[in-house]
């Protein structure tokens, strides 16, 4: 079962486009077959926010739309956990999306700010669960689970 720690940030959510995101959210989950307690957070923030996160984290000096910090990523100083323990619940991450960047990515692709918001939810909880789309092959399974997950919700592309 999926738990998602939710925060609004921006204030700028009505309580459905918030229910979307974690269905979407919880419609991954399930797809990606995902057993036990399953935890992370997602938080909404605007463009400012993102953008400090994105070049203080990742070295770049923009806003994005979403960034994904997955509690499993090593680095190379670190030990790899062999078998998370089964009495406490698994961490996946921390999911940021901004929605400043949402909003005019949704008038710039013509579909709703609604399905832009399962989109970047979506892609950044494929992420979070260790997807990638830097080789051809990585993106054409990435984004095919993608399409399948928003699919199932109803959001699908127009």
């Amino acid at each position: 079962m999926l738990s998602v720690l939710f925060c609004d940030k921006t204030g700028g959510l009505t309580p459905e486009q918030e229910k979307i995101i974690k269905g979407v959210l919880d419609t991954a989950a399930q797809r990606l077959d995902l057993k036990g307690e399953i935890e992370m957070s997602c938080t909404i923030v605007d463009d400012e926010e993102i953008h400090i996160i994105n070049r203080d984290y990742r070295g770049f000096d923009r806003p994005t739309d979403v960034i994904s910090f997955a509690i499993n990523d090593e680095s190379p100083d670190e030990e790899e956990i062999k078998e998370w323990p089964e009495d406490l619940p698994y961490e996946l991450g921390d999911l940021l999306i901004s929605l400043d960047t949402a909003k005019r990515q949704a008038e710039e692709y013509n579909h709703s700010l609604e399905r832009e918001l399962g989109f970047l939810a979506c892609h950044g909880f494929l992420h979070l669960n260790g997807y990638d789309h830097m080789e051809p092959e990585d993106e054409k399974v990435m984004f095919g689970l993608q399409r399948e997950i928003l699919d199932a919700y109803g959001l699908k592309r127009e």
